[in-house]
């Protein structure tokens, strides 16, 4: 009895995936209970779990340079604390540049289409830094622009993320997004921890196996992207959407938060190794225990969406920037005492709550978006568009955001370069902090607004 009534069902959903040629599927409709149980949660779930791989291979190319730089003075680089934390942000800054390509190239070419292609791209900075870290007499400068290239593993992030977005439900986007990422994001600490035992195997220092052990794993991406991801027709439209996602100022608020979240995530991941080397002296310490800070960010970020999920993204987000605050003040505390346990201990505190913050402020946009369709009308057609919207925009902020990827080094080697320490660095991150608190709560919690009702 129970077979024939659930059969027809299965039956249905199945053919209602209008499968075509390429991978392309044709009907996607996640929100509808039925079709999600029976079809929709397994189609989505296989493309969540391809497409964390592929961006956590590109995570952990864009950040190569991060460790990479502790141990360029032992290959016969001579560099100061300035150039090394360069090297560090220039490929954040690069990722951060690509991310709005990346963005358009998922409605043009399709998702799963543009991950094998992503994926590819990832073989030139690897190579190219397997060659110039043997290199020392191309000077820094052919460094430099050898070290941008890396940025191409940052755009992954943008096109991946918008992809995902479609697969999911709405009320399953904040877990969805936070594993996508957080998938990502882990390649940052995996990077720190592994690279710094690879280039040492069988003793002496061979920097070239940091660019080079990452190539086959980029074509290992691309293989299973090809095999195993869809490409969503009703994720490839015309571009229209992520323009028309640029003229609502919610997009350009949560673009701000993110650079609060996601930006000083990835540019304290970028500077914690040098940091701990150039103001404390221990290089040992950078190359053992940097990774942990990334790491505990990245786990922390799908919580940060779980959590949102229930009590509401705005919420989260505050709290984050509360710690954030918190921790910028005890990192202040610690530098001006020499204390580097406490620095450690604060740039964790740092880390865990950039990482809830993170899944907290993309847990957001998804639902402000929809809120906005409900206003409109809420009908499919309304509610498509502002997906599809929606999908803009998480590759816009997610663009704007990464720049703090590149600030906040910088904000670090001006700071040192001009005062000698980076306490100057430290003390506007703590003004910083506590203005996109009052941001948050101006724009998504102040009692009797639309957004506030909402829970955003």
């Amino acid at each position: 009895m129970t077979t024939t009534s659930t059969r027809p069902e299965v039956i249905e959903d199945t053919q209602d995936l209008d499968r075509r040629p390429g991978r392309w599927i044709g009907h996607w409709t996640p929100e509808e209970p039925g079709f999600w149980r029976t079809t929709g949660s397994r189609i989505a779930r296989r493309n969540l779990i391809w497409s964390i791989f592929a961006e956590h291979i590109g995570f952990s190319v864009w950040l190569l340079w991060s460790i990479v730089v502790v141990r360029l003075g032992d290959a016969g680089w001579q560099l100061t604390t300035s150039q090394a934390l360069w090297l560090t942000a220039v490929p954040s800054g690069v990722g951060a540049l690509l991310r709005l390509p990346y963005t358009f190239a998922v409605p043009v070419f399709g998702g799963r289409n543009w991950t094998v292609v992503s994926a590819l791209l990832l073989i030139v900075p690897c190579a190219g830094l397997a060659w110039a870290v043997e290199h020392p007499e191309i000077g820094f400068l052919p460094l430099l622009l050898i070290a941008a290239s890396a940025g191409l593993g940052g755009g992954n992030f943008a096109s991946s993320m918008a992809n995902i977005s479609f697969f999911y439900p709405e009320r399953e986007k904040g877990w969805a997004l936070g594993l996508n990422a957080a998938g990502g994001n882990i390649g940052v600490a995996v990077v720190q921890f592994v690279v710094p035992q690879v280039i040492v195997l069988g003793g002496g220092l061979v920097l070239a196996r940091a660019g080079l052990m990452y190539v086959p794993l980029a074509v290992i991406a691309a293989v299973c992207a090809y095999l195993f991801m869809d490409n969503l027709v009703e994720a490839k439209a015309d571009v229209g959407p992520v323009w028309s996602s640029l003229r609502h100022r919610d997009t350009w608020i949560m673009s701000l938060l993110y650079i609060g979240t996601f930006g000083s995530f990835i540019g304290y991941s970028a500077a914690f190794p040098t940091l701990l080397t150039s103001v404390f002296g221990r290089p040992d310490t950078a190359l053992a225990w940097a990774f942990l800070g990334a790491a505990v960010g990245s786990f922390c970020r799908p919580f940060g969406g779980r959590l949102a999920d229930v009590v509401g993204g705005a919420r989260v987000t505050v709290v984050s920037f509360v710690l954030m605050a918190a921790g910028a003040l005890a990192a202040l505390w610690s530098v001006e005492r020499r204390s580097m346990g406490v620095f450690f201990a604060a740039f964790l505190l740092l880390f865990v709550a950039t990482g809830v913050g993170n899944g907290s402020t993309y847990r957001m946009i998804s639902k402000i978006f929809r809120v906005k369709g409900e206003d409109l009308g809420g009908t499919p057609e309304v509610m498509l568009a502002m997906r599809r919207q929606a999908a803009g925009a998480l590759g816009i902020i997610s663009a704007v955001g990464a720049f703090g990827g590149f600030l906040v080094p910088i904000c670090y080697a001006w700071a040192r370069s001009t005062y000698g320490g980076i306490q100057p660095a430290l003390r506007f991150y703590v003004g910083f902090f506590l203005v996109l608190l009052a941001v948050t709560w101006v724009a998504y919690l102040r009692p009797g607004s639309r957004m506030a009702r909402a829970r955003v």
